[in-house]
């Protein structure tokens, strides 16, 4: 069992309840899963792309991704239903925990002037999606082994019902979000 899904369990649950006004301890809101999704338009030209992506994201999450497929035809991409068009990895359990981990202690700290990540990524419906524009801010992930930067985003779904719910959800996990600033009046 992870250090953080036991944290969670024994005081991070009860310390939330109580910051949120919830009774249930039911109701309290959870990590439910992690999705890790890449787009890879590239794909319907250069085939090894799905390839040579898939590898690299199970070397990140540690699970091998799923290829997601177009659900419908588009001619000005030259895009045909049923093209591979990207990869995704859903994480739940001991995997979701270390990986969530990971990204709160590791990653995004390797950022140079790293000031925390934004507060307006949340859906409203207890998801927060956070993008990567590199797949090498990850340790895992070898330079001379990379063909091409890529782009990545990562989504933390949840049981919150709101962004409030969220927010304190996440921040309490661990994840480091910017300070809010708030404006100063200039008093004459």
């Amino acid at each position: 069992m992870s250090d953080l899904k036991t944290t969670y369990h024994t005081e991070l649950k009860k310390q939330l309840g109580e910051k949120l006004g919830i009774k249930n301890i039911m109701a309290i809101p959870k990590l439910v899963k992690i999705v890790v999704n890449i787009g890879l338009g590239e794909a319907l030209a250069d085939k090894k792309v799905i390839e040579t992506m898939s590898k690299q994201i199970a070397t990140i999450t540690g699970q091998k991704p799923l290829v997601t497929h177009a659900k419908r035809d588009i001619s000005t991409f030259k895009l045909r239903k049923g093209d591979a068009v990207g990869l995704k990895v859903t994480l739940r359990g001991d995997h979701m925990y270390s990986f969530f981990e990971k990204i709160a202690k590791i990653v995004l700290p390797r950022f140079r002037d790293f000031q925390g990540i934004s507060r307006d990524s949340f859906d409203g419906k207890g998801n927060y999606t956070l993008g990567f524009s590199e797949q090498i801010v990850f340790p895992e992930i070898d330079y001379s082994s990379i063909d091409k930067i890529r782009g990545l985003e990562v989504t933390f779904v949840t049981s919150g019902k709101n962004k409030k719910e969220t927010f304190a959800l996440l921040e309490s996990m661990g994840l480091p979000f910017k300070k809010e600033v708030k404006e100063i009046k200039n008093r004459k």
